[in-house]
Parts: structure tokens; sequence; C-alpha cells
């Protein structure tokens, strides 16, 4: 069964193609915290990523999408961006998930919000 959905699907790992692509013309660069492992051609022209389960983009490291992207021409491995007191460490998206954010007074906050300033209508 895993076979299988390896074969149909992209969503879940990389598909055949893509697997013997690499096989044929990558050259491992190098691998990021998550599990990713990032990729480019002999030739330095075609540069990507072999997610290390479901494909999302954001678990990608700003340090990583730059170098996918061309933004610079040293992998993280080599050359690592110098890192900022007030930067955070790379989180990846969690829009969907219970650790999203939810503002005061939204639906999905656990516990409710008390409010002073309004008060229900009654008829009379």
């Amino acid at each position: 069964m895993y076979f299988l959905k390896r074969l149909l699907t992209w969503w879940n790992s990389q598909t055949l193609g893509t697997q013997l692509f690499t096989a044929r013309k990558g050259v491992k660069v190098g691998e990021d915290e998550a599990g990713n492992i990032f990729y480019q051609t002999h030739d330095g022209k075609r540069r990507w990523v072999i997610y290390n389960g479901e494909m999302e983009a954001s678990r990608v490291s700003p340090d990583w999408h730059g170098w996918l992207h061309y933004t610079w021409d040293e992998p993280p491995t080599k050359a690592p961006l110098a890192r900022k007191p007030w930067q955070k460490p790379h989180q990846e998206n969690l829009t969907g998930t219970d650790a999203a954010y939810a503002p005061p007074g939204s639906i999905r906050r656990v516990e409710p919000v008390a409010r002073r300033d309004y008060e229900a209508w009654q008829p009379e």
C-alpha cells in the first residue's frame, strides 16, 4: 500500500519521478533541523527539497528558503546566516491547528472573556 500511495500521490513524499530524477541528477547539499533534505543538480541550475513528512512550504526554514530561491549562492551548511538577538526560531505555519493564534474574544478561546462594556438586550 505504501508503494502505491507513494507512486500516485505527491503530497505524502516525493513521487517516483522525483525520486528517479534525484537519484540520477541530484547532489545532496544538506539537511535542516526538520529532516528536510536539499538537493541541486551537478551544474547548480536547479534546486529542490525532499520534505520529511507532509509537504508544507512553511516547514522550510528562512535560511534554506533563501538558498532555494537563489537569494544567496552558498547553502546554510557552508555559510550560515548571522542571527540577530531579537530573531525568534523558525516555526511552521500553525493555521488550522490547535496551536494557532486566537485573538481575545474569539470563539476558539477556551476560557470565556468577561465583558463589562456590554449588556444583553432584554425585551420588556
